[in-house]
């Protein structure tokens, strides 16, 4: 994974900022990690719900962004975490876990089919017996990038050392291939440099994630649409399956 917002420290710097909104998600983790005493976080990030869980559990959380997690590591808490280099598709740790995690729509920064499967093998590698997983991607229904245009997404970012940041995304969907190719802008202040990256993320439908579940030995118990707990409709924001070893 190679993609600058996740490993440029210039992007990276904005990550926690851009994501303070709200913590259902963390919330709703927090009470599944209740039922174990493993979690095992894929696709950590900056590592916000990792270190608040382990105030409670024993976690490992995993990122292939080494910038992100050295971000994870200087937070309050970090010390408390095992962290991890390594790619969701193939890390193999050699222990199961209660809880594994795949929040924050990681998911979908798999493109293919392929890439989809492994994640999930890697789910189900290290699923305890009687252990849960949890994860979420955006409904394509909701066609939620209409709303990252420049004209709809623009943004003032407060940023703690360089001011009042401008920020907007800009995006198209590849209607063959379901991919929604995306570019973030952050314009200094003062009429300063502007910087840019692009990104491509996924939208698979529920049918085909409920498929790949199937054949990769995960039994979904629930579906959700949102992080309040409302159940899946095909009208919902996300899709959000939990469940077990078949």
């Amino acid at each position: 994974m190679t993609d600058p917002i996740y490993n440029d420290p210039d992007f990276v710097q904005f990550y926690d900022i851009e994501n303070q909104d709200g913590r259902l998600d963390f919330d709703h983790c927090i009470r599944l990690a209740r039922d174990g005493d493993t979690v095992l976080d894929l696709g950590c990030g900056t590592g916000q719900l990792a270190a608040e869980m382990a105030e409670r559990c024993s976690v490992t959380a995993v990122d292939p962004a080494s910038v992100m997690l050295d971000v994870a590591r200087r937070r309050n808490g970090g010390d408390e975490v095992d962290w991890v280099v390594a790619d969701a598709r193939t890390v193999r740790l050699g222990r199961r876990f209660d809880l594994v995690l795949l929040t924050g729509h990681v998911f979908q920064v798999f493109l293919t089919e392929e890439d989809q499967r492994a994640v999930l093998r890697t789910i189900a590698e290290h699923l305890a017996p009687g252990g849960r997983f949890i994860l979420d991607t955006r409904n394509p229904a909701g066609e939620a990038w209409l709303e990252w245009t420049p004209q709809r997404s623009e943004r003032m970012v407060e940023h703690p050392s360089l001011g009042t940041v401008r920020a907007w995304y800009d995006a198209y969907c590849d209607a063959d291939t379901g991919v929604v190719t995306y570019s973030t802008f952050y314009e200094m202040p003062g009429g300063g440099p502007v910087l840019c990256a692009e990104s491509k993320i996924a939208f698979p439908k529920r049918e085909d994630l409920a498929g790949m579940m199937d054949a990769t030995g995960l039994q979904v118990e629930q579906w959700l649409g949102d992080w309040q707990g409302e159940p899946y409709a095909d009208t919902s924001a996300e899709i959000i399956p939990i469940g077990r070893l078949r």
